[in-house]
């Protein structure tokens, strides 16, 4: 059995060096997000949570639409715009948000700020998982055994 820590320090939490699984082509477009996975240290495999830093003119993914997997997100520090298909809305510290599964609403959060946006995210690592990106030639398998994720154009061809 694996050793983990009772406790520690979120901010202490050293940032994921991996910045996107996205394509390269794709990858560019994110900008300066930083993560700090606060779940894996801890050995958790059902749900992931991060603190996820924004830098001005950065986002938080591309905007999409999960199959199997639920999102949350808690803002801590400055003004993101959600953007969903019903449009922009402006959060601030305090608010939050969450984006259900198979509901085909496509999110994502964007800093049109001066200062880092800071939230707390939370999502479920559902094996079996699509992903779908309306604004982008991008389709997301997340594998039976949840262990590998193949990403290809809409129209199947591989990246």
């Amino acid at each position: 059995m694996a050793d983990y820590p009772v406790a520690l320090v979120a901010a202490e939490v050293p940032a994921r060096v991996r910045k996107s699984l996205y394509p390269e082509i794709f990858a560019a477009k994110v900008g300066e997000r930083i993560k700090q996975p606060l779940g894996d240290p801890f050995g958790l495999t059902v749900f992931g949570v991060n603190i996820t830093t924004l830098k001005p003119g950065a986002m938080s993914a591309l905007r999409h639409a999960h199959t199997c997997q639920d999102e949350f997100i808690y803002v801590l520090e400055g003004t993101p715009t959600l953007v969903t298909d019903a449009g922009e809305t402006m959060l601030k510290p305090g608010m939050c948000a969450g984006f259900k599964c198979a509901t085909g609403d496509a999110h994502h959060l964007l800093n049109r700020g001066d200062i880092d946006v800071v939230y707390l995210e939370v999502g479920d690592r559902t094996p079996g998982d699509a992903v779908t990106y309306p604004d982008d030639d991008l389709f997301v398998t997340k594998s039976s055994d949840g262990k590998s994720r193949t990403m290809t154009r809409k129209d199947g061809t591989p990246y």
